[in-house]
C-alpha cells in the first residue's frame, strides 16, 4: 500500500539474489471505501501507479494478488496490514511444497545479495525450526528529527530483547513483519497467520514458538525503511509520528528490575508443579485472567512436570510479559537512566569503549552521533545473544 516510490527497490534486491529458486508473490491492497475518501485520493493513485509498474516488469516471474483495482479492495472490516500478509501467505501455502520456505517482506525494505541464501542455509542448519526471526537495522536518513525518533524507537526495541535474552526467557526475540521467515509445513500447523490491523507479526512468531523452536541468528539481515507511516496502528511508522512529536509513552525504557520479576516467575515454574507458591507475577496474572486459582488447571492437565513447565510459559507468553512491564512502569520514571543503569551493570566494559558520556545522555538533547553509538552498541550486544544461541528452544 503506497509503495510505488519504495517497491522498485525491493524488487532489485531480489533480482541480485544469488540464490535464484524464488518465487515473488505480491499483495497490492487497499479498503474499497478510500475510493471515496478525498484524503485517501492520494494512495488510491500511489497503488495504481503499482500495479501498472507491476503489469509492465518482466526481470523475474511474478504473481500480484490484486485487491486494490476499483471493484478488487477489500470490503468491510478484513483490511490491513494483517490481511495482505495472510491473503499473501495462504496463496504460497496453496502452491507451494511443505519443505518451502516463505519469507515474509515489505515493500520498503532492502537487503544484500546473499540473503535468501543465507535463509536457506539457516533452515539447512536448524531442521527441525518453524520460523526465523532475522536480524535488522534501520538506516540514517540524514534528516536529524527523523533519525532522532529512529534511534529512540530501536533503542527501545533493542533495550527490551536484550533484557529478555539477559534473562533467557523463550519470547526473546524481536517480532519485525519484514525480518521474518516459516517453512510452509510449520505456516500450515499452525493454522497460518491471524489477521490483524496491527501487531500481526508479533502474534505470529509468538504463536510459532508455542509451536518449535526459532532461529534467532542469521548471516545477512535486512534494512527496513526509516519513514513515517500512518498505515498501521503500532510498529516503526506509527512510533516514529509520535516520536517527532515527543510522545514516548508506548514505548518505554523498563526497568532491568523488572525482567528480573519475569525471570523469578518462569524460574518457579517447576515448583509451582507440586504446589501453589507466590511469584512476582501472580497479583498481575490472578487480575489479567481474572482468577487465583493460576495453576490449578495446568497441573490436572499435563501430568508431567516439563510438559507442564511449557504450559505455564504457554499462558505466560509474551504478550502477558509486555502487559505486565507497562502494568509496573511508573509515567515518572526516567527512561534513559534505566538505560544507561542496565549498561553500566551488565556490558560496562562495552560501554567505556564507546567513549559516550553515559551519565549525560538525553533522548532530546544528546547528539545524533551518541544515540547511534548506543543504539549499535545494543545492536552489537543483541547480535552477541543471537549469535552465541542461533535457536531459542528453551522454556
Amino acid at each position: 500500500m503506497n509503495e510505488a516510490e519504495w517497491l522498485p527497490s525491493c524488487l532489485a534486491c531480489i533480482e541480485k539474489q544469488t540464490y535464484k529458486k524464488i518465487n515473488v508473490v505480491i499483495c497490492v491492497n487497499q479498503p474499497e471505501h478510500f475510493r471515496e475518501m478525498t484524503e485517501k485520493k492520494d494512495i488510491c493513485e500511489n497503488n495504481a501507479r503499482t500495479i501498472e509498474y507491476l503489469k509492465a516488469y518482466s526481470k523475474i516471474p511474478l504473481h500480484v494478488i490484486d485487491k486494490s483495482s476499483e471493484g478488487r479492495g477489500w470490503k468491510g472490516k478484513k483490511h490491513g496490514v494483517g490481511w495482505a500478509r495472510k491473503v499473501t501467505m495462504d496463496y504460497v501455502s496453496s502452491v507451494a511444497a511443505p519443505g518451502d520456505l516463505i519469507i515474509s517482506m515489505d515493500a520498503d525494505t532492502v537487503f544484500n545479495p546473499a540473503f535468501c541464501e543465507s535463509i536457506v542455509r539457516s533452515f539447512q542448519k536448524h531442521k527441525n525450526a518453524v520460523a526465523l526471526a532475522l536480524p535488522y537495522y534501520h538506516r540514517l536518513t540524514g534528516d536529524e528529527k527523523l533519525d532522532r525518533a529512529l534511534l529512540h524507537y530501536e533503542i527501545y526495541m533493542r533495550y527490551y530483547a536484550v533484557n529478555l535474552w539477559r534473562i533467557r526467557n523463550p519470547y526473546c526475540f524481536t517480532a519485525i513483519g519484514s525480518s521474518m521467515a516459516v517453512p510452509v509445513h510449520a505456516y500450515r500447523a499452525v493454522g497460518g497467520i491471524t489477521p490483524k490491523l496491527s501487531g500481526e507479526d508479533f502474534y505470529f512468531l509468538q504463536k510459532l514458538r508455542k509451536y518449535g523452536n526459532i532461529i534467532v541468528w542469521n548471516e545477512e539481515k535486512t534494512y527496513p525503511a526509516s519513514r513515517y507511516s500512518d498505515r498501521v496502528f503500532f510498529g516503526t511508522g506509527p512510533a516514529l509520528i509520535k516520536g517527532v512529536q515527543n510522545d514516548w509513552e508506548s514505548y518505554p525504557m523498563y526497568s532491568y528490575r523488572l525482567f528480573d520479576e519475569v525471570k523469578e516467575t518462569f524460574g518457579l515454574f517447576h515448583k509451582l508443579f507440586h504446589e501453589d507458591v507466590p511469584t512476582p507475577m501472580s497479583s498481575f496474572l490472578e487480575e489479567n485472567f481474572k482468577t487465583k486459582n493460576l495453576w490449578g488447571p495446568l497441573r490436572d492437565n499435563f501430568i508431567n512436570e516439563d510438559r507442564f513447565v511449557k504450559a505455564c510459559a504457554e499462558k505466560v507468553d509474551g504478550l502477558r510479559i509486555l502487559q505486565f512491564l507497562k502494568s509496573r512502569q511508573s509515567v515518572s520514571d526516567n527512561e534513559m537512566v534505566h538505560l544507561t543503569e542496565y549498561l553500566n551493570l551488565f556490558h560496562h566494559t562495552e560501554l567505556s569503549a564507546t567513549k559516550i558520556d553515559a551519565a549525560n545522555l538525553h533522548f532530546e538533547k544528546s547528539g545524533i552521533a551518541e544515540l547511534n553509538g548506543i543504539r549499535n552498541l545494543l545492536e552489537d550486544i543483541e547480535n552477541g545473544f543471537r549469535f552465541n544461541n542461533k535457536i531459542v528452544d528453551w522454556y
